[in-house]
């Protein structure tokens, strides 16, 4: 069934996103905060450019969302923003990875509208957005994620609700938590292989068949071992949502040793200049320290 969708936020992961609706056969209505991505995107998938978001979202009965932060987030919806032209009944699906807290704020928004709101962060990257093979993590009521679940699994090989508004960024938050500490490891087992000798290929094509298997094990390791950094989630991005995570931690008494210390790894990656480098430069920082202590 063709449905009326808009959807707001064309960077790496949205543009891909709201092209799989578009091929579905979905009627789709963009905006961008900058126009050229929306004019691009129009003329390989075809649909409408709005303007606004408000422009965007009128008569939608789904409105997508994928943008940077929380303050991205908040100037999209509310104001003059997307809600201002959803009716009754519009479910917003919203992409971003951002706090739980704006997740509740922006749902009781919607609420007054008598809309329905899903916090639905993803997982996979950029390669995973151009293949429709994200992992999507759900928060909100289950009417709502059914009507929405649909769509979403245009762009998605796993679709879960894990409970009400906010556990869609609750769950993405120990997502990146388990990501800081696996590439660390990794970094520092490559690190300690080719500072004994050994051949890294050799070692990983055979301890990736045991309990050290990972998914960055698999995909990370050689450009790892190069020095390339080129071909993943940015360290300023990384830093942007470990930062939600310590900063829930902080209010429901977890404790993230090791992701506070991950995360001050990523601090001095960007030191390096390493900010646009994907997540797995940690290497960068090992080897430098190693240059420095070779001096």
């Amino acid at each position: 069934m063709s449905e009326k969708t808009a959807f707001i936020g064309l960077g790496v992961m949205g543009y891909p996103m709201a092209g799989f609706l578009a091929r579905a056969g979905h009627e789709v209505t963009v905006y961008n905060r900058t126009t050229v991505n929306a004019e691009r995107w129009v003329k390989e998938y075809g649909g409408k450019l709005a303007l606004t978001p408000g422009e965007a979202s009128k008569d939608a009965a789904f409105v997508f969302a994928c943008v940077g932060n929380d303050d991205d987030l908040r100037s999209v919806t509310i104001g003059d923003g997307a809600f201002t032209g959803m009716s009754s009944g519009t479910v917003f699906v919203d992409h971003t990875t951002a706090s739980a807290k704006i997740a509740r704020d922006l749902a009781d928004a919607a609420k007054l509208k008598e809309c329905a709101f899903l916090d639905a962060p993803v997982s996979g990257g950029q390669a995973g957005a151009e293949n429709g093979v994200l992992t999507v993590m759900v928060g909100g009521d289950q009417d709502s994620f059914d009507q929405a679940e649909p769509l979403i699994q245009n762009y998605a090989k796993k679709v879960k609700l894990l409970g009400p508004v906010g556990y869609g960024q609750l769950t993405k938050m120990v997502n990146q938590i388990c990501i800081a500490g696996l590439v660390q490891g990794l970094a520092e087992g490559i690190h300690f292989a080719k500072a004994v000798g050994l051949d890294v290929d050799t070692v990983i094509e055979t301890i990736s068949k045991g309990a050290a298997q990972s998914w960055q094990m698999e995909n990370r390791y050689k450009t790892m071992n190069e020095g390339k950094f080129d071909y993943g989630f940015a360290v300023d991005w990384m830093r942007k949502d470990l930062g939600i995570a310590l900063e829930e931690a902080r209010a429901n008494k977890a404790h993230l040793p090791v992701t506070a210390l991950v995360d001050q790894f990523y601090s001095e990656v960007q030191a390096l200049g390493g900010s646009r480098w994907d997540t797995s430069s940690l290497i960068a920082r090992l080897e430098a320290m190693q240059q420095m202590n070779n001096k």
